[in-house]
């Protein structure tokens, strides 16, 4: 145990998570029966450009498809096309993907096949807004839910009320062909319906819901935008309406099974590993004081579990914007946890996106330890005052312990992991 180099062994836990969710592993094992006749691969996500690249390998029948990711996150396929667009705000390269998306699903008949290819980040990455509304408007929109800290399922909700690509619509739109969903779940409790905002899984989600919503988290919502969702026009397909029938929807990967991965990871060099949960939310400050508690209780009074030990969690928290600072929600709840766990000798933790990215910048999280809050104090940065201003980042790059691995092709949520030796 003492040998253990903490941050090479949170990395190598990342990485056990990270290829628990590898995409050509779990396609493998979900490919669809093949059709009487077309192949058309589609797909939204920030893993779903190496989804689609797996999906060649694995497929040896023929296909055609176009696939939308993140800008940075494409990969090399064949007979896929690749579209790049901006996340997590929208852009216009995003409108004409989801444009281009809808028309590859036209005029498909019953013997078709569409595999659909979702994975989390599909939300901003397919701006298609309905009725009379802009992409100004959808690009509002999407302001307004990242700065409410609302969780990601009402997020979503909202979303697809406002999109005539999202909640099942681009698989009402393929009908009469099979459509079949793979998705990779980034959704605390891995409702399909909610990755990406649905585009081809549809949920009970209601107008309402969507306005209740809104008035819960003070959104401020352009007038346009209030009015649609308030109109029958805003709303979506039923789970059982008829378009639905043939469709299948497998979850090939998840934030449980990558948590699984890690802690046998964990145990496999040595360490007893324990999950509180794959699901936890929350505005991600508070959570990483409740985590930060829970480790010093291991700390003081070895309870509730006995060292050495990795406690590991999972989930997708939120951040209410207070100023304009650098960061994202890994790095804002690891530097909670840090400020609670000044001084405590003996905790090491990594906070990490597992798609790469936390936030707006290059980093998909941060590393911490007892010593954190000292070190940045010494590199003039107060560590309270940065998590005030929502500038983590930041903080953590004073000190040199911004982690990043860069994308990585999957996303399956938020991975915390705190060694206590």
């Amino acid at each position: 145990m003492t040998d253990i180099d903490p941050k090479a062994f949170l990395t190598s836990i990342f990485n056990a998570a990270v290829a628990a969710a590898d995409p050509e592993r779990t396609i493998r094992d979900h490919l669809p029966a093949k059709p009487k006749g077309r192949t058309i691969v589609i797909g939204a996500g920030k893993g779903s450009a190496q989804m689609a690249a797996a999906f060649e390998k694995v497929w040896d029948g023929p296909i055609e498809g176009l696939v939308v990711t993140r800008y940075g996150y494409g990969a090399a396929c064949e007979r896929i096309e690749i579209i790049e667009a901006a996340h997590p705000v929208p852009d216009a390269a995003g409108l004409e993907a989801s444009r281009r998306l809808l028309e590859k699903v036209q005029g498909l008949t019953a013997d078709d096949l569409v595999v659909a290819l979702i994975s989390g980040g599909g939300s901003a990455l397919l701006p298609s807004p309905a009725g009379s509304l802009t992409l100004a408007d959808e690009i509002a929109v999407n302001e307004a839910l990242l700065a409410s800290g609302a969780p990601i399922a009402a997020m979503n909700t909202i979303r697809k009320h406002v999109s005539t690509i999202k909640g099942g619509r681009l698989a009402a739109a393929a009908w009469p062909a099979r459509v079949v969903s793979l998705v990779v779940s980034d959704i605390p409790g891995d409702n399909p319906a909610l990755v990406a905002s649905g585009p081809t899984v549809p949920d009970i989600g209601s107008r309402e819901d969507a306005l209740a919503s809104i008035a819960t988290y003070g959104m401020k919502l352009p007038a346009a935008v209030m009015a649609h969702i308030g109109s029958p026009a805003a709303d979506a397909p039923s789970p059982d309406d008829q378009r639905f029938s043939r469709n299948e929807v497998h979850l090939i990967a998840s934030a449980g099974v990558s948590l699984e991965a890690a802690a046998a990871e964990a145990k496999r060099q040595g360490i007893e590993a324990v999950i509180l949960s794959d699901a936890i939310e929350g505005e991600a400050r508070e959570v990483g004081g409740v985590h930060s508690a829970i480790a010093r209780e291991v700390v003081t009074r070895n309870r509730p579990f006995p060292k050495p030990v990795l406690i590991l969690s999972g989930g997708e928290t939120t951040v209410t914007l207070r100023a304009k600072g650098k960061g994202g929600r890994n790095s804002e709840f690891l530097l909670a946890f840090a400020i609670g766990i000044n001084g405590s000798g003996g905790v090491y933790a990594l906070a990490a996106d597992t798609d790469g990215i936390d936030g707006s910048e290059d980093n998909a999280g941060a590393f911490a330890d007892g010593s954190t809050v000292s070190r940045m104090r010494a590199a003039g940065v107060d560590a309270k005052a940065m998590l005030a201003g929502n500038n983590a980042w930041t903080a953590f790059n004073a000190v040199g312990d911004l982690f990043v691995p860069g994308p990585t092709g999957t996303n399956v949520n938020d991975l915390r992991a705190i060694l206590i030796r």
